[in-house]
């Protein structure tokens, strides 16, 4: 198995549990609070590692008390401590709230995570080039994303951007980005404030998934070879190169934690590539470790390993996929 190369985020996370998620004004009691490393750059590191695949990448931390959180939090799941790169000033932090139903919203400050920089990953461009896999998100800026990227694919390497949360790019960044992008991962919401950019008006006129097909060709005109997006309890929808659609159903399974299913999927989905394995097959892989992380509380404690993954699949059948 290859070596993945991620560009991680890094938040101390904090995430409460609530019998419903807040309305505006509104103050609950939590039930439970558990504060843990997190962000979503780190968690498909994690979960790359538990996977079983090698990971490399570079892990922005600030210089306060928070980031004495990411050695401890990035031995315990194997990752080298050498990924971190300390910038001046706070460290990323997310709260999120986990209602009753295993719903959540958060909200991240990115801290460090957008001091990384395009002299800093060009420091790295030996070990981006040798990697399997470029991964990227988000959490961090635009000009390190796409240097990277540049680097991987003058190198032959395939990248990864799950573009979460999802801004307002300027057209010619995004542009740069989406040329050197291979495979995006992106969530309904993602996926429609996507389609509005590169296909203004068209959003609004039919079901996301149908819609799938037109935001992959716009895609592919740009450079992205493959589109996956989640659709939670009802699955993903792939498209590759633009016109050939792979259908994931969900497993079904009783969630009582979504946080961090997204970056489970993503890694389950890179890990299976990055073996070598074919579509189809990585396809189920992502929906197992979703599946597996939703019915456990806690991202770090619930990612899956090969084994728990193996079980998974043989003694689960995937539902029926919405049309």
């Amino acid at each position: 198995m290859g070596s993945a190369f991620v560009l991680g985020s890094f938040v101390a996370a904090g995430t409460f549990r609530v019998d419903r998620l807040p309305r505006p004004g509104e103050s609950l009691l939590a039930s439970a609070v558990v504060w843990e490393a997190g962000g979503k750059g780190f968690n498909v590191a994690a979960g790359l590692s538990r996977l079983g695949v090698e990971v490399d990448g570079l892990i922005p931390v600030g210089t306060d008390h928070l980031a004495a959180l990411a050695e401890p939090a990035l031995v315990r799941m194997g990752l080298p401590a050498s990924m971190i790169r300390v910038h001046p000033g706070p460290t990323g932090i997310g709260v999120g709230f986990v209602g009753a139903d295993g719903e959540n919203c958060l909200a991240v400050h990115p801290g460090a995570n957008l001091l990384l920089s395009r002299e800093t990953v060009r420091a790295a461009t030996a070990r981006i080039a040798s990697a399997a896999m470029v991964l990227a998100q988000f959490e961090i800026g635009d000009g390190p994303i796409a240097e990277a990227f540049a680097i991987a694919r003058a190198a032959g390497v395939p990248t990864l951007l799950n573009p979460s949360p999802f801004r307002m790019t300027r057209p010619e960044t995004l542009a740069e980005i989406l040329a050197s992008t291979t495979i995006l991962v992106v969530n309904e919401t993602e996926a429609e404030a996507l389609f509005e950019s590169l296909c203004p008006g068209q959003a609004g006129t039919g079901t996301l998934r149908a819609a799938a097909e037109g935001l992959a060709r716009a895609l592919h005109a740009r450079g992205v070879e493959a589109l996956a997006i989640t659709f939670g309890a009802a699955g993903a929808r792939i498209v590759l190169g633009g016109s050939t659609i792979l259908d994931q159903p969900a497993y079904p399974v009783a969630a009582i934690d979504t946080m961090g299913a997204g970056d489970a999927f993503t890694a389950g989905l890179a890990a299976g590539l990055v073996a070598g394995r074919p579509w189809d097959a990585s396809c189920r892989m992502a929906a197992a470790c979703g599946a597996l992380m939703v019915t456990r509380a806690g991202i770090l404690d619930g990612l899956p390993d090969p084994g728990e993954v193996t079980a998974f699949l043989r003694a689960h059948v995937p539902g029926t996929a919405a049309p």
